[in-house]
């Protein structure tokens, strides 16, 4: 009956934040995809602090103790994990041959490659996917809504923010040792997930930090421009590579 109860709870906020974010949607337009600018500039600057101070330390003390051996085989376990979540979203995006491939991927590698340990899969050089439900929504039409900054999470948007919502409820394999009471091992694979994702993003951030005169700016424009490329499956670049190239190749008329 508890775990009824939880299960409801989890639904209707799910329910509330895709209402949310279809009510919400039509207050980013083409020209103005920030719209909450002032508050995402004050969000950015309280995580820019606290990775200071906490997470980047930790991530360059992980980076210099732990062996690349074993940094890589962490961040094979958490993308492993993250392919059930690829699985699902394959399938709602009606992707069957790669929700097939995906599926594949995972009980290799969670069986040979030790629990995910070791990306057997990628040996074999069977194709890495990688989908999530903001993309989902995007592929049935949903638009990105207002550009979102999340505690201690970061860029986002409204709709990549429902979905972040939905896959963490219903295939998160970590969420699940939450619901079991598991809540001491729910709470270490987090802290060993945000840990493996930071270290990932060191030498990134450093050099976003140095080359841009404005990395607020520049991060919220390379994650929707990136997030636009996710869903439309890379085929951004070569569309505007496609508007572009006539005009390149129209001739020029000669001096006079």
């Amino acid at each position: 009956m508890m775990q009824s109860k939880k299960m409801q709870s989890k639904l209707m906020t799910f329910l509330f934040s895709c209402l949310l974010t279809l009510t919400v949607t039509g207050c980013a337009t083409q020209a103005n995809k920030d719209p909450l600018e002032g508050m995402n500039r004050g969000i950015y600057k309280f995580n820019d602090i606290a990775d200071r101070a906490l997470f980047k330390p930790v991530a360059t003390t992980f980076k210099a103790v732990a062996p690349t051996p074993v940094r890589k085989g962490f961040n094979n376990f958490f993308n492993n994990l993250g392919s059930i979540t690829t699985v699902l979203n394959d399938l709602l995006q009606l992707k069957f041959s790669n929700a097939f491939t995906d599926a594949g991927r995972f009980i290799i590698n969670s069986t040979f490659g030790l629990a995910g340990f070791v990306d057997v899969a990628s040996m074999d050089n069977i194709p890495n996917h990688k989908e999530d439900f903001g993309q989902t929504l995007g592929q049935w039409g949903v638009d990105n809504g207002a550009y979102l900054v999340l505690p201690f999470l970061g860029s986002s948007t409204l709709r990549d923010t429902s979905g972040l919502l939905f896959d963490t409820v219903t295939t998160d394999p970590i969420t699940y040792t939450h619901n079991i009471g598991e809540i001491r091992l729910h709470n270490q694979l987090r802290a060993a997930q945000f840990t493996d994702r930071r270290t990932e993003l060191l030498d990134a951030k450093d050099i976003m930090d140095e080359a841009s005169l404005d990395p607020y700016a520049f991060a919220r424009d390379a994650y929707l421009q990136r997030r636009e490329s996710l869903v439309a499956d890379g085929l951004v670049s070569v569309r505007a590579n496609d508007d572009v190239e006539p005009a390149a190749k129209t001739p020029t008329k000669p001096a006079q």
